[in-house]
């Protein structure tokens, strides 16, 4: 039996036995963007998931022949040049830093510290039957469910799972360029297989919660601040787009807050930002036409006449400019 080296296969087959519908796969390359992970080839079938998890799950979208063949690496990008800085601390130890360190828009890095909220492993529910052909939940592990004796019973042949703890190999040091070496990493933690996990005691399951928003606009720029008290920014996501901001946020306790804006008008993605702070999300959103926003999101109540949304005072008033910016349908009321 052979391996089969196609993106989102990974099956072992029968080269005698290898039809034109016998692997089903992913031609395409992964794209991760702003916490968001689809492939390439069928992104706009298969929608842009948030859990690495699911990520690996996605059905391949190909049919052909299993292979064995090494996957092609890309050419490589050039490498520009960087001025580099050498220092030396009291012990002797140099270090070496980037002259031009430039933020780049959507940077994650937060200006106050924020603990993280402790990340909880699966246990195996050993009381509970496991149907025959169940893959082991850990991430890293391939082994599937074939006996008690064999895989669940401590001292068992197989019973030693080599695993990743946390999602998307965040427990683990090592960096590789190539997402095929990426899946190959060894898992860097030994323990049993999860194959029917424990139920979590309430007090540690993942409760979805609310957050306050507050904004207020420029001629420019609309700011937003999401109080999301600690959120952590290394497992949190926030994607902006035109119309839209999706936002992922986990806080400590399990908690975690979930929500789309709807934004009231257009944005540059481009030119719009967000940081992490220890009690709140900052958004900078870049308007695209330097009209007034009405709301922060769309509504479908009837507003009545109104014009313009720079004010002076208010949770949700907005304040910054001294001249009225219109639409031309509020022009034409005017």
């Amino acid at each position: 039996m052979v391996r089969c080296t196609h993106k989102g296969c990974g099956q072992e087959y029968d080269p005698e036995n290898n039809t034109p519908q016998s692997c089903t796969y992913h031609p395409g390359a992964p794209v991760f963007h702003e916490g968001l992970k689809s492939w390439s080839c069928c992104n706009n079938v298969n929608k842009p998931v948030m859990e690495f998890d699911q990520f690996m799950q996605i059905a391949g979208c190909t049919q052909g022949q299993h292979t064995d063949e090494a996957p092609k690496a890309p050419p490589p990008k050039p490498t520009p040049e960087v001025d580099l800085k050498v220092t030396s601390s009291s012990g002797g130890a140099e270090t070496y830093t980037s002259g031009t360190s430039t933020p780049t828009l959507g940077s994650k890095a937060p200006s106050e510290a924020a603990p993280a909220p402790k990340f909880e492993e699966e246990e195996d529910d050993l009381s509970a039957p496991v149907p025959l052909g169940t893959k082991c939940r850990h991430n890293g592990c391939s082994v599937v469910y074939e006996s008690d004796d064999l895989h669940r019973k401590e001292g068992g042949e197989a019973a030693e799972c080599t695993y990743h703890p946390k999602p998307g190999y965040l427990c683990c040091k090592r960096r590789v360029l190539e997402f095929d070496e990426f899946l190959k990493i060894e898992g860097c933690k030994k323990g049993r297989h999860v194959f029917v996990p424990k139920a979590r005691p309430k007090s540690q399951q993942e409760e979805f919660t609310q957050c306050r928003i507050d904004h207020y606009q420029t001629p420019r720029e609309v700011h937003a601040s999401v109080f999301a008290k600690k959120a952590d920014p290394e497992i949190s996501s926030i994607k902006i787009e035109e119309n839209q901001v999706h936002l992922d946020l986990y806080l400590p306790d399990s908690k975690r807050f979930r929500k789309t804006l709807q934004l009231w008008g257009p944005v540059n993605v481009e030119e719009s930002s967000y940081k992490f702070y220890g009690t709140k999300v900052e958004l900078i959103l870049r308007k695209l036409d330097n009209r007034s926003w009405t709301l922060l999101e769309k509504t479908d109540r009837d507003l009545g006449h109104i014009n313009f949304t720079f004010g002076v005072g208010g949770r949700t008033g907005t304040i910054g400019a001294k001249e009225l910016i219109l639409d031309d349908v509020n022009k034409a009321r005017t």
